[in-house]
């Protein structure tokens, strides 16, 4: 989900990004999004998906109710919202903490309007473990 997101802000409008990947996918066609460039901070390429048995998306807005229909199994992670914005300080650099603290709010409302645990198949604990990031 990483890349389907126009920057830190992009939360509220990804449903068009899975419009375009999802869409077509559901008809056995080849699927598109626009890559978003962390790193200059605009859009990048478009990335062509190809039908497949399986497709995996991870993240905030994978699982949002607007594509429920195309959902066959929808997990929840459970952390902590300290634990996460630990996690994401340790993954993404401490000078992303005030982008991360915003996001934490955009996803617990994005959550909520949801009701994206309530939905979930499966819940997992992910508080347990330790993690390392590259």
């Amino acid at each position: 989900m990483d890349n389907l997101y126009e920057g830190w802000g992009g939360l509220p409008r990804v449903g068009a990004q899975l419009d375009r990947l999802l869409g077509p996918l559901s008809h056995n066609r080849p699927g598109s999004y626009r890559r978003w460039d962390w790193y200059a901070d605009r859009w990048g390429e478009v990335v062509v998906v190809p039908p497949a048995r399986l497709l995996v998306l991870e993240g905030v807005g994978s699982g949002s109710r607007s594509h429920e229909e195309l959902i066959t199994v929808l997990a929840w992670v459970e952390v902590a919202a300290d634990l996460r914005l630990e996690r994401g300080l340790a993954r993404d650099g401490v000078e992303l903490d005030e982008h991360l603290r915003a996001w934490s709010v955009t996803e617990a409302e994005h959550f909520a309007r949801d009701d994206t645990r309530a939905r979930a198949d499966v819940v997992l604990d992910g508080s347990h473990g330790s993690s390392t990031y590259p």
